[in-house]
């Protein structure tokens, strides 16, 4: 069947044009991590969410002995500390997060919370049944998610009122109805909606039509932080904050040394570092750490509201290769965020003398969708980075030389949801317990091979540079 106009295929295409390059000049590529070792800077959450952030906990302020240490406390590190705990009370679990949790990705995201992986959204892989499985095992973490808040009684606002993506052209529109009548043949209950059907339910009348999962939704990103939180430390896992890990020496017993002098002994290591992976000497060469942009506006009046017709309280992402997505907040707050992503050169924290022009961009996309909000300004604007791969298909396995560090990354913008999922599967590897995921094709999947400085940031600017210019 037709595809859909990815998200970032620019990444890929990239890599590829530069492949040349780096064959040519294979000596600078293999030495390149010496010449440019990535640094540990971890930038503040400045984010509309942040203010919803759980009260931190103290740093560690002593040498320890664990089971399991987890580094990193968004989505991934907390939701695999607190299935692993779930699984083995017996263990000693511990987060060890450099800020504070959701600092990162987790607490300054989208706030969609979708099914499927990237890869798979809207495009049937040679193996449809287990993309229908993929499907299913996301959309029931979702109602996971729900019975978590109410478990921890801390409502992390989340709705689950579907999630569209809406089509900019009609060649999009021709594949999505021809994905929905596939899905829709194999039980998935996606639907297709034409273009009155989408003014309808948005008011906008800017696009084709639009594809409907109804399993969609959206979050309050940082109060579904602390649900986790609360859930990791209500099974027993220890979490302490302002903890940078700065050095691993990897063994079948690992030494964690902070940057605090203090010393970890753990018998396993989880890396739920998500975009920062990389600066701790692991999958350098398997994620691209994007820069995306999110904005939002002070709460809208109920003129306002009604002037611009959303009235289906469902969130929403185009199909341009430079995605926008937006949605309500519970108070009526417009969020957007997307258009053109930036990349730092070796990973490293973004140029902020470009911020302006990302948030003039969202602005813009704003009033193009609803005119009537033109004069509407944003309260806050941030930014930061999360992790791309290749082929936009995410892993999560197990690695090192003793088989004892396990990984959740390349999300590719479905970490809301996907990575509590990684979380389960993380637990039950550590546990022993991998036979019920090999089924699915990101268990210890290998990612697409990123080459290393100078070569990735000439092959990322160079694909950025040719959709701008493509209009794609």
């Amino acid at each position: 069947m037709p595809e859909l106009s990815s998200r970032r295929r620019f990444l890929k295409k990239a890599a590829i044009a530069t492949g040349g390059a780096v064959l040519g000049s294979v000596g600078l590529n293999q030495i390149s991590p010496r010449l440019w070792p990535e640094l540990l800077e971890f930038e503040p959450n400045q984010s509309y969410w942040a203010k919803s952030q759980p009260p931190q906990n103290p740093p560690l302020t002593q040498d320890i002995a664990v089971d399991v240490a987890v580094l990193g406390g968004g989505f991934t590190g907390l939701s695999a500390a607190y299935y692993i705990r779930s699984i083995s009370p017996h263990k000693r679990v511990v987060v060890l997060e450099a800020k504070g949790c959701g600092n990162g990705a987790s607490g300054r995201n989208g706030a969609m919370v979708l099914t499927m992986t990237e890869d798979r959204y809207m495009n049937f892989s040679s193996s449809p049944a287990i993309d229908r499985k993929i499907y299913e095992l996301t959309a029931e973490n979702i109602r996971t998610l729900s019975k978590l808040s109410a478990a921890t009684g801390i409502d992390c606002e989340l709705e689950t009122n579907g999630a569209l993506q809406v089509l900019n052209t009609s060649d999009d529109v021709k594949a999505a109805k021809a994905y929905v009548q596939q899905a829709r043949s194999l039980g998935m209950p996606v639907e297709f909606w034409d273009k009155q059907q989408l003014i309808s339910a948005i008011g906008s009348n800017v696009y084709e039509g639009a594809f409907f999962d109804p399993s969609g939704g959206q979050v309050h990103p940082m109060k579904l932080v602390h649900v986790f939180k609360a859930a990791a430390e209500n099974a027993g896992a220890e979490i302490y904050e302002n903890t940078a890990v700065a050095g691993i020496e990897e063994g079948r017993e690992h030494l964690l040394h902070t940057s605090s002098g203090h010393t970890i002994k753990a018998k396993s290591l989880v890396l739920a570092t998500n975009a920062f992976t990389s600066r701790l000497g692991f999958f350098r060469n398997s994620i691209v750490p994007v820069r995306e942009y999110v904005a939002v506006t002070q709460p809208l009046s109920e003129r306002q509201l009604a002037e611009i017709g959303w009235s289906k309280r469902v969130s929403f992402n185009d199909t341009r290769t430079e995605v926008f997505y937006l949605g309500l907040t519970q108070d009526n707050r417009i969020h957007i965020g997307g258009g053109s992503p930036s990349y730092s050169f070796n990973n490293g924290v973004g140029d902020t003398s470009s911020a302006a022009s990302h948030f003039s961009q969202l602005q813009h996309e704003l009033a193009r969708i609803y005119p009537s909000l033109s004069g509407v300004q944003f309260e806050a604007g941030w930014d930061g980075i999360v992790d791309w791969s290749l082929d936009e298909a995410p892993s999560v396995g197990r690695t090192g030389k003793n088989k004892n560090i396990f990984y959740g990354l390349g999300y590719s913008g479905h970490g809301v949801n996907l990575t509590s999922v990684f979380g389960r599967i993380i637990a039950d590897l550590e546990a022993g317990r991998e036979e019920p995921w090999q089924r699915y094709p990101f268990l210890n999947a290998s990612l697409d091979y990123i080459p290393n400085e100078p070569f990735r940031w000439v092959a990322v600017q160079a694909g950025m540079a040719w959709y701008r210019l493509t209009g794609a």
